[in-house]
């Protein structure tokens, strides 16, 4: 979980009466948490640190995609005819 300081959480009333000051300073800060009834529902990110954040989910996405790709490559395969015939489907059922 990631902890948010004191200086770092803004209303949602406080963010509708400075919408200006409040995106300039998430360029000073990490990022700015914006709460409504005491309860923490959205972030603002300085748009750099977002687009790092998306490519290294992006980056991580590919990584997990390469292991199973990995993983399947030494696996049983089964042709699509067998595969069809073991499930009782005929190409007249698709």
């Amino acid at each position: 979980m990631v902890a948010y300081g004191r200086d770092e959480i803004i209303s949602a009333t406080d963010l509708a009466r400075n919408v200006s000051g409040t995106i300039n300073s998430v360029k000073t800060k990490e990022k700015v948490a914006i709460s409504k009834n005491n309860k923490l529902e959205a972030v603002l990110l300085d748009i750099e640190e977002y687009e790092r954040l998306k490519e290294a989910y992006e980056l991580m996405e590919h990584i997990e995609i390469a292991k199973i790709v990995e993983e399947r490559k030494n696996s049983a395969t089964i042709d699509f005819e067998t595969l069809l015939e073991k499930e009782g489907i005929s190409y007249d059922d698709l």
